[in-house]
């Protein structure tokens, strides 16, 4: 494979592999051929996009050929990233935003557009404005975080399939979450119909490898994708990267008295209403019982719905004393955290509810008497790159300086560079290792110069250590990883159901 010469717009010095990444993106595109970059979290697919972006541009302007945009969509939560990525390496790139309510629309959209060099939008913008998109004639398809549409059946899907282009590139972590026809989708928006029809590739390959475990059919699959697909780790040996490393560690607590006395409580129930429910009533019942499960291992007051208890000493404050001892979790973070607030570092603290990341952000101010972030899914653009900017900071004034970032994980799970931190709480799990894996990887990036210890908080003899026994089991089987939904437990016998919620007290 011939190697560009390397582009001597970019402001970045690109490492050995990302110099083939960029390469083999631009020898793909030489032959009319889709791409899909999924090198680990954290190895910089970023900057060799945008190494391409500027080898395009060099290209057209050495043939004189007249200029036509790229497109690249994103989620919106990294809209900001990919901005300021772009101003950083490649300030002579004209970028164009699509997006928010007063964007562009119909003629003045093409003007514009037709002077940019790369067009930014946002998944679900791109679906607003199919027609808008699909008229254009596209230098080339980006797609980050890619897993966005490994759905093929959806809206969302679909608008982006249809955009035209002269060369496709996905971006993705993570190819397979869960299912090969997560693969499929991927490969049908770079290369549509490289793989057949969605039916044809069921019959073919899903049902041989994920039912059968076919390995003759396996390596049929790869042999196939092979070609199209850039996936580096970062334990790799040839990729010789100055990443520090990352410990993971669980950290066991028990439930308190009340705790304990609310989940038995909540089991009773459930298994009651087993007795009378069927269908999609019990399995609606089922849902709603392990959210609560979920809740109360987290505090109880998430379940009880009560207001927080103000200090005796001021309306104003919190009585972080008795919010703490009602839940082993809350406290046991609260002290890790003064743990590393002392040694001058950082920490990521990811929530999946809302109502328990608003409590930890007020707990913790008080407690640290320093601000403390607060990112979920409702987070304008401007607040989140402002948060990201100020936590990133290493010139604010002490008391200004946040150094702890509360994120919900599916808003801060993607896209996002937190290498301040060198400390990563997974307070409640995920139920895919790859999602709580793709959060990790916020701090544990390219840039990060500690290394990075990773916590999972798991609450002994309750579902979430059930459950992390299952994740442990399962997290070699990368294609079909434990389904993200949470429907597989619905389908479960009653006695089943008595065996994952029941508390076990078999623990000392």
């Amino acid at each position: 494979m011939a190697k560009p010469s390397r582009t001597t717009w970019l402001k970045a010095e690109l490492r050995t592999y990302q110099q083939d990444g960029f390469a083999w993106l631009s020898f793909l595109r030489r032959y009319g051929l889709g791409a899909c970059l999924a090198d680990d979290m954290g190895l910089g697919k970023t900057v060799q996009f945008i190494a391409y972006l500027l080898h395009m541009k060099e290209e057209n302007m050495e043939r004189r050929e007249s200029r036509r945009p790229s497109l690249l969509i994103c989620p919106t939560s990294v809209l900001g990233n990919w901005q300021k990525e772009l101003a950083r390496f490649a300030p002579s790139l004209d970028v164009m935003l699509h997006y928010g309510g007063k964007r562009s629309s119909s003629e003045q959209f093409a003007q514009e557009a037709a002077q940019a060099d790369i067009v930014l939008t946002s998944y679900a913008t791109a679906t607003l404005d199919q027609d808008l998109l699909r008229d254009m004639k596209w230098e080339s398809i980006g797609i980050d975080e890619a897993q966005n549409i490994k759905n093929a059946d959806t809206k969302q899907s679909a608008a982006v399939r249809s955009f035209p282009a002269k060369h496709r590139v996905a971006l993705t972590g993570t190819p397979i979450e869960n299912r090969l026809s997560e693969l499929w989708s991927i490969y049908d928006f770079i290369n549509p119909g490289y793989l057949g029809s969605l039916r044809a590739f069921n019959v073919r390959f899903i049902q041989a490898i994920e039912k059968d475990r076919n390995e003759q059919r396996t390596a049929d699959l790869q042999k196939l994708i092979k070609p199209f697909m850039l996936r580096r780790k970062k334990k790799d040996p040839a990729i010789q990267l100055d990443l520090p490393e990352k410990n993971e560690m669980k950290t066991y607590i028990h439930l308190t008295a009340e705790q304990g006395a609310l989940y038995d409580q909540t089991v009773n129930q459930l298994l009651e209403r087993m007795k009378k429910l069927e269908g999609i009533e019990r399995k609606g019942a089922i849902l709603a019982a392990l959210t609560q499960f979920k809740q109360l291992c987290d505090h109880p007051a998430l379940l009880t719905k009560e207001a927080l208890p103000a200090s005796m000493e001021s309306a104003d404050l919190l009585d972080t004393e008795l919010i703490v001892n009602r839940s082993a979790k809350l406290e046991r973070l609260l002290s890790m955290v003064k743990e590393l607030r002392d040694e001058g570092e950082r920490c990521l603290i990811f929530t999946q509810y809302i109502g328990m990341g608003e409590m930890m952000q007020r707990v913790l101010h008080q407690e640290l008497k320093e601000p403390v972030l607060y990112l979920n899914g409702s987070t304008p653009k401007k607040t989140r790159d402002r948060m990201i900017e100020q936590f990133q900071s290493q010139t604010l004034p002490p008391e200004e300086q946040p150094n702890v970032m509360i994120l919900s994980i599916k808003a801060g799970g993607v896209g996002l560079n937190l290498t301040a931190a060198n400390h990563v709480f997974h307070y409640d799990r995920w139920w895919n290792p790859a999602v709580e894996n793709q959060a990790t990887d916020r701090a544990y990036r390219m840039g990060q110069t500690k290394d990075v210890q990773v916590y999972k908080f798991i609450s002994l003899g309750t579902l979430e250590e059930r459950i992390d026994e299952m994740l442990e089991n399962k997290q070699q089987l990368s294609d079909q990883v434990i389904s993200s939904s949470e429907g597989w437990i619905t389908e479960m016998s009653t006695d089943e159901l008595k065996d994952l919620f029941t508390l076990r007290r078999d623990w000392g």
